[in-house]
């Protein structure tokens, strides 16, 4: 790793001519990666955390940032432990050195990735500072953050009106309100608040249903009427049903009285309504002034295409587990994995260009069966080829009796030339 800033330098000039400089939007999100092993190390970066399966497990932190068009070019890993809010400014200024020549960037973050301090830090960053002077000292990086979820209650008074305009339209509706300077943009959806809504209401019927099994008992118990099973108590039922309402994270909505002699609990009805009015809500912060509030909710939900980049990095690349010590080696196996990551991202781009209707996968599989022979008969002068592949294996070919077996015109320059796989028809390139 002593030439890691070398590498990536190299790295970053290779993707600035594929960039946009006048308008970039970089999407930047963070996935935890599983590692293996029980010894410490100084400076190590397997920490134990909570990963996104929802296990807390020994891990490291890998963040990756990537261009609307899927092109990933800065990643960089933190230990498992740490937290996302504090680590989106220092790849957010190293992704501006490694490409200085942007002239506006717009970042889209997760819900994850939001605090307060980061919003007021991400306001103050310019890009290019050496342009201009005093306040148009270069210009603004812009963003688009999305609220997460637990601060919606936040911002219920602002929604409120808009609330109103929900409850009349059976389609998605967008919307935005002023807040703290910076645009708070809103999406509902009325068949995910359907949805939600149906969701919560049948596992709090779950839930009064099982205490009203345990106080028929109780009750039972009190009149003298005995039944199988161990006795309940009213402090253990109490216990157990107020877990088991924080299980299902109804605490806020089923308010079990603990210090009571006895078992019971009340539903918080004005609760219950703050969350039926978050149902199917998209809340995003940005302060972009030239996008209408639906087009921000699509910057914003394009970046479930990293989140595709990650599946990627763990399954075809296999990046985890890791059963590396070293943090240098850890850093390593991640730079490699993350080169490897372009390479079907760049690939896709240029398939896509050419308009060609393949994906990376399927040329590659194309590709495979381009082989090279050498041959020699009867000690004869040995001959030597391209294989060829038939029509019939050709991308995009019908491959059907009586039908067109053309094969896709767009496709013929990613797989080279008309190849035949059979080698009796070998195609001599000499002598």
């Amino acid at each position: 790793m002593d030439n890691q800033d070398a590498v990536d330098g190299v790295i970053a000039s290779l993707l600035r001519p594929l960039v946009d400089q006048d308008l970039s939007v970089a999407f930047y999100d963070m996935t935890t990666i599983r590692a293996e092993g029980l010894a410490t190390v100084a400076g190590d970066v397997r920490q134990f955390g909570m990963a996104k399966e929802g296990l807390i497990t020994r891990q490291f932190m890998l963040g990756v940032v990537q261009t609307s068009e899927g092109l990933p070019i800065y990643h960089e890993v933190f230990e498992g432990n740490t937290a996302e809010t504090k680590t989106m400014l220092p790849i957010v200024k190293k992704v501006m050195q490694r490409f200085p020549h942007l002239r506006r960037l717009v970042l889209v973050a997760d819900r994850g990735l939001l605090s307060l301090d980061n919003l007021e830090a991400l306001q103050a960053i310019r890009l290019n500072p050496a342009m201009g002077q005093g306040a148009n000292q270069g210009q603004a990086l812009e963003f688009i953050i999305a609220v997460p979820g637990r601060r919606y209650t936040e911002f219920a008074d602002l929604l409120e009106d808009f609330q109103h305009t929900c409850d009349q339209c059976g389609t998605e509706t967008t919307g935005e309100i002023a807040w703290n300077g910076l645009r708070l943009v809103v999406a509902h959806d009325p068949v995910v608040a359907l949805e939600q809504r149906q969701q919560r209401r049948a596992k709090m019927a779950e839930l009064e249903a099982l205490a009203s099994g345990w106080v028929g008992k109780l009750e039972g118990q009190d009149e003298g009427v005995k039944k199988r099973g161990r006795k309940l108590s009213d402090s253990g039922t109490k216990a157990r049903f107020y877990r088991a309402v924080c299980e299902a994270h109804f605490a806020n909505i089923i308010k079990v009285d603990l210090k009571a002699e006895l078992f019971s609990y009340a539903i918080d009805e004005d609760a219950l309504r703050l969350a039926e009015m978050m149902d199917g809500k998209l809340l995003v912060v940005t302060n972009v002034a030239d996008l209408e509030p639906a087009a921000v909710i699509d910057r914003y939900k394009s970046l479930a295409d990293i989140e595709r980049g990650f599946k990627v990095l763990k399954s075809e690349l296999e990046i985890g587990p890791v059963y590396h010590r070293l943090p240098e080696r850890i850093r390593a196996h991640a730079s490699i994995c993350f080169m490897a990551l372009i390479l079907p991202r760049v690939m896709r781009g240029r398939l896509r260009e050419g308009q060609t209707g393949l994906t990376p996968e399927r040329a590659l599989q194309s590709l495979k069966r381009i082989q090279h022979h050498r041959m020699s008969i009867n000690g004869a002068q040995p001959l030597s080829g391209v294989s060829t592949m038939t029509t019939e294996l050709q991308p995009g070919a019908q491959g059907t009796e009586g039908q067109d077996t053309q094969p896709n015109a767009a496709a013929q320059p990613v797989v080279g030339a008309r190849l035949k796989s059979d080698t009796n028809q070998i195609r001599h390139l000499r002598p």
